[in-house]
């Protein structure tokens, strides 16, 4: 597995890498903004470390620009620990973040949880695995998103959230619950990202009024999927 480390501290690219290296990772590094963009395009990792304040263009300029030609998961590194930071990553296509200081041994568990749940399904012969609910169509296979025929670009933490609501349809999660069935793991203070992915989510399967006939708010709850699935 290939994972690209974006930072420009010289010191926490030597550390994550030797770490990365000892873990069985291929590792490639770039410590500015457009570097990282051609990077990623040229090495192709299956993962990408992101951190925020880069020279040239900064952490969010280059996740914008990643996620224009990309789906690669993307763990944001960040030394700013404000909720605003993080949501704005998150927004952007950002699919974790880890603030500094932070110890590698954790990041190496975010990178594993991550690359478990976009690891490509099993095929069958034959026939194609799909869900399906109404208009909404998810590709198991490929990993894919179609609303009404049309092709959805969503990140791999969007996509595995449809996948459980799907599995679950009714069904109401906490934030806890999901960004422990999503990402793998779960933190105190971590709850939150969820509402960030599923405001992306809404956005992207239609909703333009703060609510979705898909995705429902359980108020102090969490979310649950209306309706039922037909596979």
């Amino acid at each position: 597995m290939k994972v690209l480390v974006v930072d420009d501290d010289e010191k926490i690219l030597k550390v994550l890498t030797a770490y990365l290296i000892k873990e069985g990772y291929s590792v490639e590094t770039a410590q500015e903004g457009w570097a990282a963009v051609q990077q990623t395009q040229k090495y192709r990792p299956d993962v990408v470390l992101l951190d925020l304040m880069l020279p040239g263009l900064d952490g969010w300029g280059v996740c914008r620009e990643i996620r224009r030609v990309s789906d690669v998961p993307i763990i944001m590194l960040t030394a700013r620990d404000e909720e605003t930071d993080r949501v704005i990553g998150l927004e952007i296509g950002a699919d974790d973040y880890v603030t500094k200081p932070f110890s590698p041994r954790e990041l190496v568990a975010r990178i594993r949880a991550i690359l478990r749940r976009v690891k490509p399904a099993e095929r069958s012969a034959g026939t194609e695995k799909v869900r399906q609910w109404g208009d909404i169509l998810l590709h198991i296979q490929n990993r894919t998103l179609t609303v009404a025929g049309a092709a959805v670009d969503v990140t791999p933490t969007e996509y595995k959230l449809v996948e459980l609501f799907l599995e679950h349809p009714g069904q109401v999660f906490s934030r806890l619950q999901l960004i422990e069935k999503v990402q793998g793991y779960a933190f105190e203070g971590y709850e939150r990202t969820v509402d960030s992915h599923i405001k992306n989510l809404r956005k992207k399967l239609g909703m333009t009024d703060g609510e979705s006939r898909y995705i429902k708010t359980v108020y102090g709850v969490g979310y649950k999927w209306a309706g039922d699935t037909h596979a």
